[in-house]
């Protein structure tokens, strides 16, 4: 997917191999089988980068993400809770419900990253299914 810079110029956004994929949904559905709903954030965090260690694939936990304004980095910016293999974001929270604003900070992130895809992890749901939102731009 190609998506056209501030200036026009066109940059292709990073995406990942589905089997990749399908290994990190794994790694987030066996710590949330093991740990359950009602913990923080971090604890998650923490317990799916164990996860993908284990199975040899390269994260980062809580990145930071800079804010460029017309070419210049604000000096400020986000942190991303999990990056795998430099390409895929995880933003994990701990919540009843979705909100708006918790898709369209996804959305902000993938574009400050160039990532094409994300998800969108609530932990504090019975059934994780219920509680992942797959993000694309």
């Amino acid at each position: 997917m190609r998506n056209h810079g501030e200036h026009g110029e066109e940059t292709t956004l990073k995406d990942c191999d589905e089997r990749l994929i399908d290994t990190v949904l794994t790694a987030v559905t066996t710590v949330h089988r093991r740990l359950g709903p009602g913990l923080f954030e971090s604890v998650y965090e923490l317990a799916t980068m164990v996860e993908l260690e284990e199975m040899t694939i390269p994260a980062r936990r809580q990145v930071e993400i800079p804010v460029l304004y017309r070419g210049r980095d604000l000096g400020i910016g986000f942190r991303a809770d999990i990056i795998v293999a430099n390409c895929l974001l995880l933003e994990f929270k701990t919540i009843d419900e979705f909100s708006p604003v918790h898709l369209a900070q996804v959305i902000t992130y993938l574009k400050l990253l160039r990532f094409k895809r994300g998800f969108l992890i609530n932990f504090n749901k019975t059934l994780l299914k219920d509680g992942i939102k797959r993000v694309s731009i």
